[in-house]
């Protein structure tokens, strides 16, 4: 059973078993008790209400540096492969504020422009084609390990210059980032070193993979990084890779999550993919709409740098807030009827990619990946249904997505 029995609900139970699998009734019952709520167990602020969350991730006074990691516990033999990581991290774009945070962004984006997502449309269908055609031949698929998992692994590893045969490895170090972002603190010292370890091994990779590219440049996304320069800026080599870590992390969990979470919402409402195949028009709405219904990411953080006040509350200098973009996602007082799956839904300022200066900068590349798999998906199979209707989630707080998803096709 959970605690909130006895006490105030808690943000913390959402990795209790009654909640992992729907998240969305414990964040009703935070967003009643108080939208801006002092949670106990976790020891810092949790925000539910869209108003409150949207105009938190766009207050200045709020900031992002919260990927600090100490390291005077490193033992003397291991700095040399711990200390990189650490600071290449604190150098990443989703952890920094102006006008630091001002500079990378302006230098970073210059590799994400709408040009070169679109040159990745035909390359991206093709993949979508060839995953497809192998489920296909069997019949059914595992939707996680042979669709969603594989795709935006294979276009960010293209991006950024990754021989296909490493690409197994590139997803571990994926992997050993998502666990720093989700249970740094709770870690032990065993998994935060291997952790930080898989993530050393990732920029020694890089670097080789960079010290090639200024020898024999290439027309990708690492290329696009390495040279963007403003004003005279350019930037250095531990900002390309702490990058390259959080776009690697960022370009590939949470658009598997995308996409596995909104099969799975399009498979228990058969109704919504009728609409998808009759209206492929529809798709970017239905992409908007299953990003709000079920949020690969449904939370960040932010340190109050200064006392200020946020729904009513006085948040003190130093404190924690915790903006839950799933329950933003689920306010009625912003959505109507927001636990319903709704493809034509109209307005739709959802939070799924965050808000304000720290918008997720590969949000076109994840809406276009989704646009495909879902149209392509939908197009080529008329019945595709679920082997079972247990699902079977990440226990994470930060990301939320299937262990697995497997689905009959004929």
């Amino acid at each position: 059973m959970s605690s909130s029995t006895n006490h105030k609900p808690s943000l913390r139970q959402a990795l209790d078993e009654e909640y992992l699998s729907d998240p969305y009734p414990l964040y009703h019952q935070l967003r009643a008790v108080d939208p801006v709520l002092w949670d106990e167990e976790l020891g810092g602020w949790v925000v539910t209400s869209h108003a409150d969350v949207l105009s938190g991730l766009r207050d200045p006074r709020f900031s992002a540096q919260r990927m600090e990691i100490a390291t005077d516990w490193i033992p003397e033999e291991m700095k040399s492969r711990l200390e990189p990581p650490i600071t290449a991290l604190t150098r990443q774009i989703l952890f920094l504020d102006p006008p630091d945070h001002t500079r990378l962004r302006s230098l970073v984006s210059k590799a994400f422009t709408p040009r070169m997502i679109d040159m990745l449309r035909p390359r991206i269908q093709q993949i979508v084609d060839e995953l497809l055609d192998a489920a296909q031949r069997k019949g059914q698929i595992e939707a996680i390990a042979d669709f969603t998992y594989p795709l935006p692994a294979i276009v960010i590893a293209e991006m950024l210059g990754v021989p296909s045969e490493d690409r197994e490895r590139f997803t571990l170090w994926s992997g050993n980032f998502a666990n720093l972002l989700d249970g740094g603190s709770g870690m032990t010292f065993e998994q935060l070193v291997e952790n930080l370890l898989g993530i050393n091994e990732f920029m020694e990779y890089f670097r080789a993979i960079i010290r090639q590219q200024r020898q024999q440049p290439r027309d990708n996304l690492l290329q696009a990084m390495i040279e963007a320069e403003e004003q005279g800026d350019v930037l250095s080599e531990n900002e390309v890779l702490g990058n390259c870590v959080l776009l690697l992390a960022a370009g590939h969990g949470t658009t598997t999550h995308l996409i596995g979470n909104g099969l799975l919402a399009l498979l228990r409402h058969p109704e919504q993919i009728a609409f998808l195949r009759t209206q492929p028009a529809l798709l970017p709405g239905a992409v908007a709409e299953l990003l709000r219904y079920d949020s690969p990411v449904q939370m960040t953080s932010r340190i109050a740098r200064e006392d200020l006040s946020l729904g009513g509350k006085i948040i003190q200098a130093g404190q924690e807030v915790l903006f839950s973009l799933g329950a933003a996602n689920h306010d009625p007082a912003q959505f109507a009827d927001p636990d319903s799956l709704n493809l034509t839904r109209q307005e739709n300022r959802h939070m799924a990619f965050g808000q304000g200066i720290h918008f997720c900068l590969g949000a076109a590349l994840a809406r276009v990946e989704a646009e495909i798999a879902f149209g392509s998906f939908f197009q080529r199979f008329s019945h595709p249904h679920l082997v079972t209707n247990d699902a079977h989630w990440f226990s994470s707080q930060v990301f939320r997505g299937l262990l697995e998803l497997p689905i009959m096709l004929i």
